[in-house]
Order: C-alpha cells, then sequence, then structure tokens
C-alpha cells in the first residue's frame, strides 16, 4: 500500500503546482503529498482490520502472561499495577502495530538499491521529507483504528485504566505523534547507509529488537536501576515507553521530561537524516548516478 500510491501522489503534486499553491508555499509540497496518501488509504481502510487479529493474540498472551506473574491485584511490580502493566504492554503494542515502521526502511533501502533514487532525487521535494509525509499519511489511517480497537480489548478483557485524566488526552496524542515520528526517522536513517552497505536489514534488526526488548515489552522501570539513566538518553525512551508511560501513569513532570527528550531526539534525529542523505547524494553524483 505505502508503494501504490506514488504516481497519485505527483498526479497531486502537479495538480497543487499548476495551480500555484506549491510554488508560493513550497512547505505545502508535503501537505499535499500527506493528503493525497491519506485519502488513499481511507478506501483500504478494511485492510487494516485484517491485522486486528494479530494484535489480539499478543495482547491476550501478555494478559495471561502478567496475570500469572501478579501474586495479587494490589501487587507492584517496579511500581505498576497489574492493570497497569498490561494497559502499558497494550499501548505499546498499539503504537508497533498501528504506525508500522517497517515500511520506511523497506522503501528506502529498495529505491537506493533498486537506483530509483536517482530519479527521485532531482524531483521538486527532499526525497526523505517525501518519505515521511507519505508514512505519516498512512499510520493517520492506521493508528486511530488500532487506538479504538486497544482500548475496546483493555474495556473487555482487563478493566478500565485507573485514576485515566480524560483531559490529558491531547498531550498523550501529542506524545504518541512525536514517538512515531522520531521512530520513523531513525529507521530511515539506518535504511539511508544502503548507500554504502548492500544490506542494512541486520541494523534494522537489532534496533527493532532493541525498541522491541526495551519499550515495548518492558517499560524502563522494569531493568536495573543502573542501567536505567541509560536507557533514558536513547531513542527507546521516546519512542514507546514515553508515550505509554503517559497514558498508564500521568504526571506533569514526567510529561515535561519525555517531552523535552522528544524534542531533542526529534531534532538531532532529522539532523542525521539530512546529514546522511546529503552524503549519500554526493556520492552518487561523483560515482555518476
Amino acid at each position: 500500500m505505502f508503494e501504490s500510491g506514488r504516481k497519485s501522489v505527483e498526479g497531486a503534486l502537479l495538480s497543487a503546482h499548476g495551480q500555484g499553491s506549491v510554488r508560493r508555499k513550497p512547505w505545502r509540497k508535503y501537505g499535499v503529498i500527506y493528503k493525497s496518501v491519506l485519502l488513499e488509504n481511507l478506501q483500504y481502510a478494511a485492510n487494516v482490520a485484517l491485522g486486528f487479529f494479530a494484535y489480539f493474540v499478543f495482547i491476550y498472551i501478555y494478559i495471561r502472561l502478567w496475570g500469572y506473574m501478579y501474586r495479587s491485584p494490589e501487587e507492584l511490580i517496579a511500581g505498576y499495577t497489574k492493570e497497569q502493566m498490561i494497559w502499558y504492554v497494550m499501548m505499546t503494542e498499539m503504537l508497533y502495530f498501528g504506525s508500522n515502521a517497517g515500511v520506511v526502511a523497506g522503501e528506502v533501502a529498495k529505491d537506493i538499491r533498486g537506483g530509483n533514487i536517482a530519479y527521485l532525487m532531482n524531483k521538486p521535494y527532499h526525497y526523505t521529507l517525501y518519505i515521511l509525509a507519505r508514512y505519516t499519511g498512512e499510520w493517520s489511517v492506521r493508528m486511530p483504528m488500532y487506538a479504538v480497537f486497544a482500548v475496546l480489548i483493555g474495556a473487555v478483557l482487563v478493566g478500565p485504566l485507573p485514576h485515566f485524566q480524560w483531559i490529558t488526552v491531547p498531550v498523550m496524542a501529542l506524545c504518541a505523534v512525536l514517538g512515531i515520528t522520531i521512530n520513523a526517522v531513525f529507521k530511515l536513517c539506518i535504511s539511508l547507509f544502503s548507500f554504502w552497505i548492500e544490506d542494512t536489514t541486520p541494523f534494522q534488526w537489532i534496533y527493532n529488537k532493541l525498541i522491541l526488548v526495551v519499550g515495548i515489552l518492558f517499560p524502563v522501570e522494569i531493568f536495573p536501576k543502573a542501567l536505567q539513566p541509560l536507557l533514558k538518553m536513547t531513542p527507546i525512551y521516546t519512542v514507546c515507553y514515553g508515550p505509554a508511560k503517559l497514558i498508564v501513569d500521568f504526571s506533569l513532570e514526567k510529561c515535561v521530561e519525555i517531552l523535552m527528550a522528544q524534542a531533542v531526539y526529534l531534532a538531532a534525529g532529522c539532523a542525521l537524516m539530512f546529514f546522511i542523505y546529503g552524503k549519500g547524494v554526493r556520492k552518487l553524483y561523483v560515482n555518476g548516478g
């Protein structure tokens, strides 16, 4: 689905360029890309529901697992109640399934290895921002659907989340969007090494497993205290842990801390992304494309 919309995106860009809106506001082109992919994915929204079964199986296993590990509902593990721990895993898995960040890595690596990058880098947009705009248009359809499904499962199988504050939902949504974007940026950075390395899949695998073990399956607090400061200095802290932590145990202090960390990592990740891409493009020019 991520690959099929390239022609429709280019058609939308040509239409907007003909109307003069893109020429007047260069950044508007990425809004056009986003809107085009969003509308296309809305037509295939029913296909997203096919992934609900896999999500449900994962969540049901973890519900049983944590139910076995907690000897009583009042017991705390790493400061989390049984309900909080299960909801934490449900939210991180929701971000994982709903974002489907693997399409970013696959698309970029395929473009570079197949030589299509030589065509795309001469388009009137920055290639990396084009990929991010298309990706955002896709998860904007998937994520709300998985969020609703996750809430329904949680309400039925686990029960309401204790002390949840609806007024904090906009901040949580912002934190989730930043986390998804940071993850996409770093996965894109890894794929951009395809300019020099034939296959970046092993590096993507290592990154994915770190996110899975440290951010998705277990919160930072469950690891030894000596490791926690180190984990908080990695992108893992901002990708999955941060958004899920605010959902299950919101506090203003933690919210400010996570948002500041996300701002730093988003800026650093984008700077690294532009740097690697620039180096790769210059390499292509030197070698004659």
